[in-house]
């Protein structure tokens, strides 16, 4: 990533106008229960809140991002969110204030991720083929991915980037990740705060054999 474009996350974390969502991702949420237990990897995390739903879930995690303002805000979150589950009032208190997250400032088109170190992986909006091999190398035996990013689509979208350079094609990233276990991939047209979206949504584990085990039932994705 270009120094102009690590200055334009900055800049746009920096402005009070822009927001982000606090919930974790719909594929997280969907099955952040059924994750094996050890150590996290959020890419990508932006304000941190899918990093902060994995630690709350247990995990230790380390969480990366290029933008230094996107991981200030991330840290307030992280002191609010420890402050409310331990003190119930979000009262100021003594001791520590944080959950067991390591906040990562780097470029991820340049990261030297860790050989066979997370149980589970979280990817939410880095359109990172190029990096994709390293990062499920980064997966440990049996750990799982979980993967969601916007699409190119043939009808109107309004939410994403403004160029399809930056989103997948059709059955891009399912084809990316063949030599892992695929426990559920979708790709379909979203609704999100009255805009229109074409989201994909994968979800797969380090895993080979003939005989897997797999999720009881499809969990909405909503």
């Amino acid at each position: 990533m270009t120094r102009s474009e690590r200055e334009r996350w900055d800049e746009r974390y920096r402005t009070e106008e822009f927001e982000p969502s606090t919930s974790p991702s719909p594929l997280l949420r969907a099955y952040i229960d059924t994750l094996p237990s050890g150590r996290a990897l959020d890419v990508a995390t932006g304000t941190g809140r899918n990093a902060l739903a994995l630690a709350e879930n247990g995990h230790a995690v380390d969480a990366i991002d290029i933008s230094g303002e996107a991981l200030k805000r991330a840290r307030e979150h992280e002191r609010e969110r420890y402050r409310e589950r331990e003190h119930g009032d979000g009262s100021e208190q003594s001791g520590e204030d944080s959950l067991a997250i390591e906040w990562v400032r780097a470029d991820i088109d340049e990261y030297d991720f860790s050989e066979s170190t997370y149980a589970a992986i979280n990817v939410s909006y880095y359109h990172g083929l190029d990096r994709l091999t390293d990062i499920k190398r980064a997966l440990k035996p049996g750990g799982m991915l979980l993967y969601e990013h916007h699409l190119r689509s043939a009808d109107p979208v309004e939410s994403g980037p403004s160029t399809d350079r930056f989103r997948f094609g059709s059955n891009e990233l399912l084809r990316a990740c063949l030599d892992l276990t695929i426990l559920r991939y979708e790709e379909r047209t979203t609704e999100r705060d009255g805009r229109t979206g074409a989201r994909v949504y994968l979800l797969a584990r380090r895993s080979s054999g003939p005989a897997q085990t797999y999720p009881r039932e499809p969990t909405p994705i909503e």
